[in-house]
């Protein structure tokens, strides 16, 4: 396993890390990612472990607590081995003091985290979502204070737009808070959009990119194929409309490299695809989900060989779409390009 600084921090994370979504399997959405149980969750951090995986992901929303808690399960006894990541923000409840980041949200909500993990601190809080309610200043003010406490040792957001990312560090230089390091985002060979600006912020600013969903919402799999229906067993008729959408000519035109490159490479699709994806720009770490030990085990198969130049090239082009204004001119107008050359 290959290990990288997070963003401009000293923290090194695995370039694999994996996502504890599949623990708990409460409600509709996390129920079809999966179920897994405190036995099944252990085997599944040993494995991780074993193959140099240290970080594992999660948040307060995933199974409402259960994945935090069964997580503070599976690792009870090897704290010192491993570095929890979760994130806070997302409602987690009706009441007007259930969602967003204000003081109050987070000092209450970073405590219930950490007796569902079983720990006295977090490594890593990432903030879900922007909370657009609550000042910015609030907001960094009471993160310091965490770090401070050593509650948290590291600060970081999610699916945060580049203003608000942008602003938030900026706000954080002037009064000598924590940093946010790293950037949970969504990207993949079906959804490119982190490249248009938030790549461009993050090599300027110093921030790590922790990629979620990095196969796509479950459609690089290796089972969905051009001109053959959806496999029966596949989770995306349940979860397909809380996902990020793909044109249908994207999908296929990238399922198709995938499947050629992953004949040359004798690797499977989803190898071939996570490998893409460690060879971009900014990004720290991948976030693999499983269901189960076979899964986990094949997405581990992603690192520790190369993709070709040509073979980068060919998912590059297949997976490339016109960005919108106004990123787009910088692809099509040579003045443009020369004074903004694209990130990657």
């Amino acid at each position: 396993m290959d290990y990288r600084n997070l963003g401009a921090s000293g923290l090194k994370v695995p370039v694999l890390s994996f996502g504890t979504g599949t623990f708990g399997g409460q409600g509709p959405l996390f129920s079809a990612w999966g179920r897994s149980g405190v036995e099944e969750a252990c085997r599944l951090v040993d494995i991780c472990l074993d193959a140099g995986v240290n970080l594992f992901d999660s948040a307060d929303v995933y199974s409402n607590g259960a994945s935090e808690e069964i997580l503070g399960a599976a690792i009870k006894g090897r704290r010192d081995k491993v570095l929890i990541s979760t994130k806070m923000s997302l409602p987690m409840g009706d009441g007007p003091l259930d969602a967003g980041s204000s003081r109050q949200r987070l000092l209450v909500s970073v405590d219930a985290a950490l007796r569902r993990l079983g720990t006295d601190h977090i490594d890593l809080l990432q903030l879900h979502a922007f909370d657009a309610f609550t000042p910015i200043e609030e907001v960094l003010s009471t993160l310091d204070t965490l770090v401070r406490a050593g509650k948290l040792r590291y600060v970081g957001v999610s699916n945060f737009a580049g203003w608000q990312l942008m602003k938030s560090l900026a706000i954080a230089d002037r009064h000598g808070w924590p940093r946010y390091v790293a950037h949970q985002v969504y990207y993949s060979l079906l959804g490119r959009d982190y490249e248009w600006e938030l790549m461009p912020l993050a090599r300027d600013q110093g921030v790590g990119a922790l990629v979620w969903s990095p196969l796509g919402w479950g459609r690089l799999t290796g089972k969905i194929r051009r001109g053959q229906p959806l496999p029966p067993n596949s989770r995306l008729h349940a979860t397909a409309q809380f996902g990020p959408p793909v044109r249908e000519e994207t999908l296929y035109a990238v399922v198709d490299v995938l499947e050629a490159i992953a004949m040359e490479t004798g690797r499977t699709v989803p190898q071939v695809a996570i490998a893409w994806l460690l060879s971009r720009p900014t990004i720290a770490s991948v976030i693999i989900g499983a269901r189960d030990e076979a899964q986990l085990r094949d997405n581990l198969g992603a690192v520790g060989w190369p993709l070709s130049a040509d073979q980068i090239k060919r998912l590059d082009d297949a997976s490339a779409v016109m960005p919108p204004y106004p990123y787009y001119p910088y692809r099509i107008q040579p003045g443009f390009a020369r004074l903004n050359p694209p990130p990657v």
